[in-house]
């Protein structure tokens, strides 16, 4: 999995009047948890830009005043009107125990039943996974070559090696729909085939 550095520095204080503060000098407050005891620190809001505003999941590698860790992002806070990040948490993995991420799906191929006047559904654009830090995958890429039209791929199909996958087994990631078009001239076809099944008998009838 793709891995960012990332500086911060430790709180001088937990509380309101500092987190305040620190968002003044656009520093985000934030909490490592997950072996031993929490962690209070901050990092530059400017870090987030890649982990928050892109799909790409990220191992983080910390150093925080000369320490280092391991981490994935938990939660992120953002204020209610500014919609600026105003605190973040984060959990410390280890090499030997396994931990969840939500990755990325990226399709690939083209789907016959697209090419036949299906329409693309993409319901899942991330999938939650679990496996050791080092065999996290940067995505979970699903081919849709072989998907027909009324077909669909739900996670319980879905198979990788050390991965273990956390959502439903029945949850829809991708499906192709019939087009309404496309079933508008299906109907108008078989009206027309029954239409022209009844003809002859009527033309019987009136012989007759």
């Amino acid at each position: 999995m793709k891995s960012i550095e990332v500086k911060g520095s430790l709180r001088e204080a937990v509380g309101k009047s500092n987190a305040k503060n620190l968002r003044n000098k656009e520093e985000v407050p934030c909490v490592l948890y997950g072996k031993g005891q929490n962690v209070h620190f901050h990092v530059n809001e400017k870090v987030f830009k890649p982990l928050v505003f892109s799909p790409n999941a990220y191992l983080i590698n910390f150093d925080i005043d000369g320490n280092k860790h391991q981490a994935v992002m938990r939660d992120v806070q953002f204020h209610p009107v500014s919609d600026k990040i105003i605190h973040a948490d984060f959990y410390a993995v280890e090499d030997k125990s396994p931990v969840w991420m939500s990755v990325p799906v990226r399709l690939e191929g083209s789907s016959i039943g697209v090419l036949q006047g299906g329409r693309l559904v993409q319901k899942m654009r991330k999938i939650k996974v679990k496996a050791l830090p080092n065999q996290l995958p940067d995505e979970v890429v699903i081919d849709i070559t072989k998907l027909g039209i009324g077909k669909s791929v739900k996670v319980g199909s879905l198979v990788m090696k050390d991965v273990e996958f956390l959502d439903a087994a029945n949850s829809v990631v991708v499906l192709i729909k019939t087009a309404r078009g496309v079933q508008a001239v299906g109907e108008e076809a078989e009206a027309e085939g029954e239409e022209e099944t009844e003809t002859p008998a009527e033309g019987e009838a009136a012989a007759e």
